[in-house]
């Protein structure tokens, strides 16, 4: 019994036993840590992926119309279901987020709140805390995750698609004024020059060209992007564009094929086709004879008429007396009384237009063009050239689309009679067909942003759309850099003014952090 005894206390067999049992609490803690520390990190998984799917269903719906937060914010909180399956504090899994946890913002810096549905450009979306109850970590006095929540930051990249690669120098651009109002500025005329080459900086009311970043390189690049029916290259970004240089005569020669002129060589790219608008109304004439030469610009073909019109006066339109023998839809009286004009603000018309001089030329004395407007819905002492030009198409038998002599040799037209693909009367806008004197164009600050030739990533203040008013020649006042277009107004979501095809744009909402 003694010997038992005295063996059983000398034995070392079960020594390792107390320092387990001491150390079986620490064990047990650092298990439940671990084990209750994953469920913490997936519960935060789990939250930030519902912030990021809420605040990107809300950025979706951030198109600047009357609504858009409202909309935002129902799409955060309903649109799509996210489940906290790590959480287990009593409450249901559904993570959900409070209107106000959803913050809207003017920038991408997150300094300035919007204002408005217009200004809501960003959102930040936090969604509802939750807590995850731990199942082993209370060995160590620990119970709670206590209260966790996730955001994100969101916004919309847009692209504008089918569209030619122009941009325009903000004209209203000062050192303060950085803002472009396409609204209050429908129906006046824009003076624009064309530039594009070297590295000088470009002044308000320049007329340059983008980067589509594909197509062929310097003017034949251009000429493709301006006179294809299809353009060619890439959606061209809403917020950043690259400049591209390499403008010339040549380059808005192409424009002009939408007028049904026809330069040898230089007018429309091999590879695309290049038809006008059904309605090419317009102040050239051309000369009588089918040469080589009788569809470009030049003696031999289109030109200026020899009685042409010229005012003399801003705001007094002319009488009867002084009527041109060939007008085309005429430029703001105060842009044509001179070759640099005297608008009050430069570049920016006033869209005070001869309309009485336009009529009585083209339709004759005895057209009652007053009645004509009021009739289909236009009030005839502010009617744009643009409602006239979407008129006379609708109303076709109306149309000046009859040839008609004007002297010299010349004759006036009104429909294309250069053309010679499909269809043949040229291109009438509406359902799938593009309207080929419509441009959408890029509104940037050139000043603000050093703009030259070989920019990149500069800023779009506007997408407008702008209706071509006279191809690009060399007249008594005018010459072959000059393009003068109308504003019709902005840039709309999905298609341009109801024109199908006319322009594509594509919103797609991105994380932003």
């Amino acid at each position: 019994m003694r010997r038992a005894t005295q063996k059983l206390w000398k034995s070392e067999s079960g020594s390792v036993a107390p320092i387990v049992a001491i150390s079986l609490f620490a064990l047990i803690g650092a298990a439940g840590i671990g084990f209750d520390y994953s469920r913490l990190v997936g519960m935060h998984t789990e939250l930030q992926d519902a912030a990021d799917h809420a605040a990107l269903a809300a950025a979706a719906q951030l198109d600047g119309k009357t609504g858009a937060q409202t909309r935002a914010k129902a799409a955060a909180k309903t649109l799509i279901t996210n489940l906290a399956l790590f959480a287990n504090d009593g409450g249901n899994r559904s993570v959900s987020v409070s209107d106000a946890n959803i913050l809207f913002y003017q920038d991408k810096a997150k300094t300035t709140l919007s204002t408005s549905d217009a200004n809501s450009y960003f959102v930040q979306v936090t969604v509802d805390t939750k807590q995850a109850r731990y199942a082993l970590t209370p060995v160590v006095a620990a119970f709670t995750s206590g209260s966790i929540n996730a955001k994100a930051f969101a916004g919309v990249a847009s692209g504008i698609c089918k569209v030619p690669p122009v941009m325009i120098c903000n004209p209203q651009e000062t050192a303060t004024t950085k803002t472009f109002d396409a609204t209050g500025l429908i129906g006046a005329g824009l003076n624009l020059v064309s530039v594009g080459n070297g590295n000088g900086g470009w002044s308000p009311g320049n007329f340059g060209y983008l980067n589509t970043h594909s197509g062929s390189n310097g003017a034949q690049g251009l000429r493709e992007g301006l006179g294809w029916l299809t353009p060619a290259g890439d959606c061209l970004p809403q917020t950043g564009v690259d400049t591209k240089p390499g403008a010339s005569v040549s380059v808005t020669d192409a424009l002009n094929t939408r007028f049904d002129i026809y330069d040898s060589g230089q007018s429309c790219p091999s590879g695309g086709t290049c038809p006008p608008s059904a309605n090419t109304v317009k102040d050239l004439v051309k000369k009588n004879g089918n040469g080589n030469n009788s569809c470009t610009l030049g003696n031999n073909g289109w030109q200026e008429a020899s009685n042409p019109y010229l005012p003399t006066s801003a705001t007094t339109p002319l009488t009867s007396a002084q009527m041109p023998s060939a007008i085309g839809y005429p430029r703001d009286m105060c842009h044509a009384i001179s070759a640099n004009g005297s608008c009050a603000s430069g570049r920016i018309g006033d869209g005070l237009w001869d309309r009485n001089a336009y009529f009585y030329v083209n339709y004759g004395s005895g057209f009652d063009w007053r009645t004509a407007m009021t009739t289909a819905g236009y009030n005839p002492n502010t009617v744009t050239r643009y409602q006239v030009y979407t008129w006379e198409l609708t109303n076709a038998a109306s149309r000046i689309n009859t040839p008609r002599a004007v002297g010299g040799g010349t004759t006036a037209y009104g429909a294309p009679i250069c053309w010679s693909g499909t269809p043949s009367g040229g291109i009438t806008p509406g359902g799938n067909n593009v309207d080929r004197r419509r441009i959408s164009a890029a509104i940037v600050n050139c000043q603000q942003n050093s703009v030259n030739g070989s920019s990149t990533n500069v800023p779009v203040v506007k997408w407008v759309e702008l209706f071509l008013v006279e191809p690009s020649a060399n007249r008594t006042r005018t010459s072959a850099g000059d393009i003068y277009v109308e504003v019709i107004g902005e840039t709309n979501s999905g298609s341009a003014g109801g024109t199908a095809g006319q322009v594509v744009r594509k919103d797609v909402p991105y994380l932003i952090e």
